[in-house]
Formats: C-alpha cells, structure tokens, sequence
C-alpha cells in the first residue's frame, strides 16, 4: 500500500476530484497555500493499493496542467523601496507535485 500526497493547483482540484471519484478513489481534500505565489492549492492525500498507483498518477497527470501566468515579484524589504519597479515576470503555474510513500500500516474505523 502507498500514500500519494499531491499538491495541486485550485483551477485543477475540481476536475481531478471528479475524475478520482469517476474512477472510485477515496482522497481526503485539505486546502493548502503555496510559498512562492501565495495562492491557494489544494493537497489530496490518497491511500492506494500498490497497482492501482501508476492509474492514479496517470488520472494527476492528465488533468493538471501546468501553465503560465503572469506576477509581479515581491519587493524586497531590506532594499529601498524608492528604486523597486515591480515588473511582472511569466512563472509556470499548475500541475502537480506528487509525493508517493510507502504504508507500513493501515487501519480504518
């Protein structure tokens, strides 16, 4: 058994939540923030028997994709603020970091 732990853009979680349940895989959703961006991902954390995890992996990966988008940086607060000029850089945003553990032991009540 695994624990898959995947941290997945919001515009992404509602489309692999349909799909894990299309395909009758329990998650638990917790809602999470990114450090980088600050913006909101959500994490599910999926305990899976060993040879169903590369179709759960597949079911991630076709539905979050990743893309670019457009931020401005954070200032930096030990510099002047009089000579930063905030312009907005393009990052890659969305799809999925995927963690995959192994499961010593399982219980469910």
């Amino acid at each position: 058994m695994k624990l898959i732990v995947a941290v997945v853009q919001d515009k992404d979680s509602n489309r692999l939540s349909q799909a894990l349940v299309r395909e009758n895989v329990r998650a638990t959703k917790l809602a999470s923030t990114g450090g980088f961006l600050k913006a909101g991902n959500t994490t599910f954390i999926i305990g899976i028997e060993d040879e169903r995890v590369d179709p759960v992996l597949n079911l991630i990966r076709e539905n979050c994709k990743s893309r670019q988008q457009m931020m401005a940086p954070m200032s930096s607060m030990g510099g002047n603020a009089d000579s930063y000029i905030p312009y907005p850089v393009e990052v890659q945003v969305g799809g999925a970091t995927v963690f995959i553990l192994p499961v010593e032991r399982f219980e469910q009540f």
